[in-house]
């Protein structure tokens, strides 16, 4: 018999609560990227963060040796450009931008699973599509006379997620939530490592926007702060959200995952100030009832 017990109330508590964390500690990127750099910020935490995990597996919950090591390689691969786009772009653009591109991978999911995978979609999901881009195109608002590529970075980092997203149902099947866990944070510090040792960090402009272009910032008792909070509230709100589909239907407690975009605003706007104008409000509506009719139709492939 099985010993999954399906907790639908449980599940979505549990996500939402994951996601209320993230919607927090991401907030607290630009106390980091004020001084420090993206890449230190990568490195350091991903070490952080491995060695939490190392700590729960000598305490005897699981373990980090993959089934298929290739496999999680690449999934971490995807996943971690995705992260690093994230988190690059929290210093440069609104919190709410950057959440609502990332959340743009659903429709990124379902264009991969019709030209890649040659899956058939129904009129339903096609319409989440195009009503899903609609919506971020509201929340970029992009100006043809003044076109800011940065702006379209989440959005890349949202198909990089897809593709990530992809790979964990295709190429890692059965694999270990921790082993996966593990194998993102390793990628991120990987990439980290890789920018401390590449990226000069000459002619950084100060503050917020040298955040990408710094080498190495100052690693004091603050700094250290800041990191260790990063790296235990990502592990806090992930393994929730990971229990959060032990417990409940993935097509159904996926939804909750769009609750990022309400927690992730409402703290900019507590902490920094950061107001949300009303039509990227809308934006992001649309986006979260895409990503909700894409969850709910895929759960059974014949639904369209």
């Amino acid at each position: 018999m099985s010993t999954n017990v399906m907790r639908p109330g449980m599940a979505a508590l549990s996500v939402l609560g994951g996601m209320f964390t993230l919607g927090l500690t991401d907030n607290f990127v630009p106390h980091i990227s004020e001084r420090g750099s993206l890449w230190q910020f990568h490195m350091v935490r991903s070490v952080m963060g491995i060695a939490i995990l190392l700590a729960v597996v000598a305490l005897g919950f699981g373990g980090l040796r993959p089934k298929n090591p290739l496999a999680v390689f690449g999934r971490s691969l995807f996943q971690a450009g995705a992260m690093l786009i994230y988190f690059g772009c929290l210093s440069v653009l609104p919190i709410g931008v950057v959440v609502a591109g990332l959340f743009t991978s659903p429709l990124f999911v379902v264009l991969i699973s019709v030209f890649v995978q040659g899956k058939t979609v129904g009129p339903f999901r096609w319409g989440a599509v195009a009503l899903g881009f609609t919506g971020a195109l509201m929340v970029i608002r992009p100006d043809p006379s003044d076109l800011n590529p940065v702006a379209f970075l989440p959005v890349f980092a949202g198909l990089l997620y897809a593709i990530g997203a992809v790979a964990t149902r295709t190429w890692c099947e059965g694999e270990n939530t921790l082993t996966l866990t593990a194998g993102f944070f390793g990628m991120l510090g990987v990439f980290g490592t890789l920018g401390v040792l590449l990226v000069s960090g000459e002619g950084a402009p100060d503050s917020h926007a040298g955040f990408m272009m710094r080498s190495w910032g100052p690693l004091d008792a603050e700094m250290l702060f800041w990191f260790a909070v990063q790296a235990v509230g990502s592990l806090i709100g992930i393994g929730l959200i990971f229990q959060g589909y032990l417990w409940g239907e993935a097509s159904h407690v996926g939804v909750f995952e769009y609750s990022l975009l309400v927690f992730a605003s409402f703290w900019a706007w507590v902490l920094w100030g950061q107001s949300v104008p009303l039509l990227a409000i809308a934006g992001m509506g649309l986006i979260a009832l895409a990503g909700a009719v894409i969850a709910v139709r895929s759960s059974s492939e014949g639904q369209g």
